[in-house]
């Protein structure tokens, strides 16, 4: 046999059966059972997590070997599964009487159950959906797409800790190109890089659509086979919506030619199709948790949603663009017929919606051109090869010479066009030309595999090298995006309904354009009102009242969390114990009261509430001092008075009366306020609460039970309560003090970490490192030395102290932060440095900048 005549392209490797390889990845255990719950299969480890061998399990009941209770979860998941492609998460679930927790993926395939789990790490689990939640924030505020990919590349990072993590956005054609990437310092950057379609197979894409997240672990770890490795039909499982699938060997192979020793890919899906992936790669073993992989995909499915949000927008805007050049052609073309044949006044017209450098119009046999275009000999000739394709639609290429070989000798003029039909029978066009750009794509490495023979015949292998390699592009104009096709069908139709207007079928087909046009109106319309309900359902429990501008919405919502800032401060001070209500009161009024403190007469015993009951009437007695500096007793020189008491049960009463003000009228709309003053303390904490807008003034009476309340030992002094009002000119005095300079950020919690990261970029720092453990911040002194750094005291179960000692080695100038207040024991050889509290606002970073520069 001639190797060398054997055809060998990207459906060889197609062929590659890569959802059968018969073995998982050791970080975790496969079973597979029958829908009577028999177990079929198991993998060949599950002893070293179960206890029982392969032998021992298959073929008896999976109650044999797994709790009750876990059975019970399992089978609810399974009763809820979806579709084809659907699996269900059990998180933390106890299998066996060890108490061992694990996380668990459930799907069908083949009849059976696929029961995979990993054991549950051990780490501190949030609130995901806050998580996503402020992620798709972030996301949301990025002004344009760059920024939107960088973003999107950028949170996945900090949720898994990989070194690298891009933006990988493919082609038509199955190729693709890293659009954004967030990497650790020193590595080199893949940005702009481009990939062969051969590098991600067919099938392999195929997968990506179904199972959004994949993780490779460890490419050196030995795959666990699954036994037995073929069922009585003598077929393999299949492992297409496994996540614990092992690796093909050609994709090790492409793993190892990069220098990477763990992955993770999740999918970006736009309208149901694949278009892209967050593309992570990491240069040791790696393995996120399971919990923290489902954040990381439901984040993407809302990036994707909110990508197609954005794409959606841009093509309505264009759209709407090209309707109103429709109307401007039929409203000429209405009066003067021949301005259709006129391809001077279709470039000036038709430039304005798709980027062109020539027109051409062909009508009954007769041609006109405009701008940079072929002769009219050759555009007639390129039309007869259109016409032999069959093309009686929009038709976009780049290279004109894939329909006519001609084409390149006058690439200089005319090497792409888009081809507009205006008539039934593909014979006339309007024909907009794009002139050649000459450019050099940058590939990752020769994007020409070599060949290798295997067990499926001849295949392309993973190539070795990875460094850039360019290639020089010739003959071919700017391609057309798909946004510009869909406005030429928009055109299309224009210009249709216009030729069929000097004729005698004129008003039918212009009903026919009409009503193409109104449905895809409608299917935008739909799609829109779909998104804008998902925002709105975000917000609208803050709504803001009638007339109030975005400013004082956001003060309102500021404030809002503030007085909880307040209170946390409260309860930290004591080391998150119960809290005394005088200091949350005098807390809430010296922050909207300064040097008016008196008009709010306190009267009680001294009493502690515990965490949860101190947040939420913290916001209950922010907003009646709020609404009484605004409409009652406090809005002019009237006064408060507060008194509280046990009860005989224990609990505790809280009165509130307001004197001396304005006459009090009942509010006609029940806002978010009103509904946490009268809803909160019975919601939250199980107690009562009843207000009353009397003539003279507010009365308002809460009831807090007794298993919130606890007597002080003694009545604590007034406590310093920081001043919450901004203050602007320590942030304009700091504003261009990090210009230029590189400064790292230690900050073990996510959300904290992107806001310290944006307010120092505020304040002119040129590049920000961000680390959540005292390794990675090591890592990032040593990779490169920062100007000056922004140390979290408390990274969870250690401290930056040992950051700050190496820092000081090294003379770089730093401050601490803290949420701890003055709780926060700091060692004598750092006791002088500057401290700044939590949360990070502008004001206080700017003052701690100003001061650490200061010196």
């Amino acid at each position: 046999m001639n190797k060398v005549s054997a055809q060998v392209d990207l459906t060889n490797c197609d062929r590659e059966p890569i959802h059968q390889l018969g073995a998982i990845q050791p970080i975790g255990f496969l079973i597979a059972v029958t829908t009577d719950w028999i177990v079929a299969r198991v993998s060949a480890n599950i002893a070293d997590f179960l206890g029982t061998g392969p032998d021992a399990m298959i073929g008896r009941p999976l109650a044999d070997f797994v709790e009750a209770g876990s059975i019970h979860a399992m089978r609810n998941r399974l009763a809820i599964l979806r579709g084809p492609d659907s699996i269900e998460r059990i998180f933390r679930c106890h299998m066996t009487a060890n108490h061992d927790a694990f996380d668990i993926a459930i799907h069908m395939t083949g009849g059976q159950i696929v029961i995979e789990a990993e054991p549950s790490l051990d780490e501190q689990h949030g609130d995901p959906t806050g998580t996503v939640r402020s992620m798709v924030s972030r996301l949301d505020q990025a002004p344009d797409m760059t920024r939107f990919f960088n973003e999107g590349a950028r949170q996945i990072r900090a949720l898994t800790g990989f070194d690298r993590v891009m933006v990988y956005r493919f082609a038509p054609d199955g190729s693709g190109e890293v659009v954004a990437e967030a990497a650790r310092s020193g590595i080199g950057s893949f940005l702009g890089l481009h990939y062969p379609p051969t590098d991600i197979p067919a099938q392999a894409r195929e997968l990506y659509r179904r199972n959004l997240l994949r993780v490779i672990a460890d490419i050196g770890a030995v795959p666990v086979p699954i036994i037995p490795a073929r069922d009585e039909r003598g077929a393999p499982i299949d492992l297409s919506l496994s996540v614990l699938r092992s690796v093909s060997p050609i994709h090790i192979e492409y793993l190892k030619n990069m220098g990477v020793d763990a992955s993770m890919s999740i999918s970006i899906l736009v309208e149901g199709k694949l278009w892209g992936l967050f593309a992570c790669h990491h240069y040791s073993a790696r393995c996120p948790s399971f919990e923290r992989r489902s954040v990381c995909e439901l984040f993407a499915q809302m990036f994707a949603m909110r990508l197609e949000s954005r794409e959606r927008k841009n093509t309505v805007d264009h759209e709407r663009r090209a309707r109103d050049v429709a109307d401007q052609l039929l409203g000429a073309v209405a009066s003067d017929e021949t301005l259709l044949k006129d391809s001077e006044w279709l470039h000036d017209m038709l430039s304005n919606v798709i980027p062109c450098d020539g027109v051409g119009v062909w009508i009954d046999g007769n041609g006109s051109l405009a701008g940079a275009t072929p002769e009219l000999a050759d555009f007639s000739r390129i039309l007869r090869a259109l016409a032999a394709t069959g093309a009686g639609r929009v038709y976009g290429t780049d290279h004109i010479a894939d329909i006519f070989p001609e084409a390149d000798r006058f690439a200089g003029q005319a090497a792409g066009m888009l081809a507009i039909p205006i008539s039934r029978t593909p014979r006339d066009y309007v024909v907009l030309f794009r002139s050649e750009i000459i450019r050099s794509v940058r590939w990752a490495g020769d994007p020409h595999k070599p060949v290798e023979y295997g067990p499926n015949g001849p295949r392309l292998t993973p190539r070795e090298s990875f460094a850039e390699w360019k290639e020089l592009v010739q003959n071919r104009s700017q391609p057309f995006s798909p946004a510009e096709l869909r406005i030429a069908e928009t055109l299309r139709a224009t210009l249709i309904e216009v030729v069929l207007r000097m004729s005698s079928e004129a008003s039918a087909e212009r009903k026919r354009a009409n009503e193409r046009q109104e449905l895809l109106i409608a299917e935008l319309n739909h799609r829109v009102r779909n998104i804008l309900a998902l925002i709105r359902g975000l917000i609208r429990q803050s709504k803001p009242a009638p007339g109030t501008s975005i400013e004082d919405f956001v003060k309102l919502v500021d404030r809002r969390i503030h007085a909880l800032a307040r209170a946390h401060n409260q309860i930290t001070q004591d080391h998150w114990g119960p809290a005394p209500l005088r200091g949350l009161i005098e807390a809430e009024v010296a922050a909207f009261l300064a040097g008016r403190a008196d008009r709010v007469e306190m009267e009680g015993p001294a009493v502690l509430l515990n965490p949860q009951a101190y947040s939420t009437l913290a916001l209950v007695i922010h907003e009646l001092v709020t609404n009484s500096i605004k409409y009652g007793g406090l809005s002019d020189s009237g006064r408060a008075k507060i008194k509280w008491r046990r009860d005989a049960a224990g609990d505790l009463l809280i009165d509130w009366r307001e004197l001396g003000g304005p006459p009090v009228q009942a509010p006609s709309r029940r806002g978010f306020g009103t509904t946490i003053i009268e809803r909160s303390i019975p919601y939250d904490i199980g107690g009562d609460a009843e207000i009353h807008y009397r003539l003279n003034g507010v009365e308002a009476s809460f009831r807090i039970p007794e298993r919130h309340v606890s007597e002080a030992l003694h009545q604590e002094a007034p406590r310093p309560t920081p001043d919450m009002k901004p203050d602007t000119k320590a942030e304009t005095q700091a504003e261009g003090m990090l210009d230029g300079k590189a400064v790292l950020l230690v900050e073990d919690s996510l959300i904290i970490a992107l806001d310290g990261e944006d307010l120092l970029k505020r304040l002119g720092a040129r590049d920000v490192a961000v680390a959540a453990t005292t390794a990675q911040a090591f890592e990032a002194i040593e990779d490169d030395r920062p100007d000056a750094a922004l140390l979290d005291i408390n990274l969870g179960d250690g401290t930056s102290y040992a950051i700050a000692d190496r820092l000081a080695e090294l003379g770089v100038p730093f401050l601490f932060a803290t949420g701890y207040g003055e709780q926060a024991q700091i060692p004598e050889q750092h006791s002088d440095r500057i401290v700044i509290q939590k949360p990070y606002t502008a004001e206080n970073i700017a003052r701690g900048v100003a001061d650490l520069l200061a010196g």
